[in-house]
This record gives structure tokens, sequence and C-alpha cells, in this order.
């Protein structure tokens, strides 16, 4: 069974351009990977933004641990940028 969270999708497609981080915040195993890794991704794809272009980071997981570090996150963020459709940060 899917939940949608429309509600939750729509808050995070409203504020897509506003130039701000959004932190995504709750109780543990209430829906906020599935929310971003799962219906926000597609709804990004759905409209238009190649899958190269989304990068996806679970820093629950220990494989990702290093990169919670922001000297080893910004370096490998810049790495995957693949071209000036999208905006990089600095």
């Amino acid at each position: 069974m899917v939940i949608k969270r429309d509600r939750y999708l729509n808050k995070l497609i409203l504020r897509k351009h506003n130039g701000l981080i959004k932190v995504v915040t709750g109780v543990r195993r209430c829906g906020k990977s599935y929310l971003l890794f799962n219906l926000f991704k597609q709804y990004l794809m759905d409209n238009g933004v190649d899958q190269d272009h989304i990068i996806e980071i679970a820093f629950d997981s220990f494989k990702n641990v290093t990169y919670r570090n922001p000297s080893i996150l910004y370096p490998f963020i810049e790495g995957k940028i693949q071209d000036d459709s999208i905006h990089s940060f600095g």
C-alpha cells in the first residue's frame, strides 16, 4: 500500500525555488525518506529533471557516515554537478 503524502509533497513543491534549504523532520519511521527518495524524486523526474541531476545521500546509512562531515560532503557534491543547469552552492 502506498501512502501518497500529498500535503507534504505539495509543501515541498510550492517552496522548491525559494532559495532556502528544506528540512524535513518527524518521528522515526513516519515516511520522511519515502517522501524525499520516492515521491519528490518522482515528481522532479516527471517534470523534466534528469535523474543524473538528482543527488541522493542517506545520512543514516553507515556507508555514508563520512558525508556527515561538511568538509567531505561539499567536494563530493561539487564532483556530482555535471553542468551549468544545476546551481552550485558557494
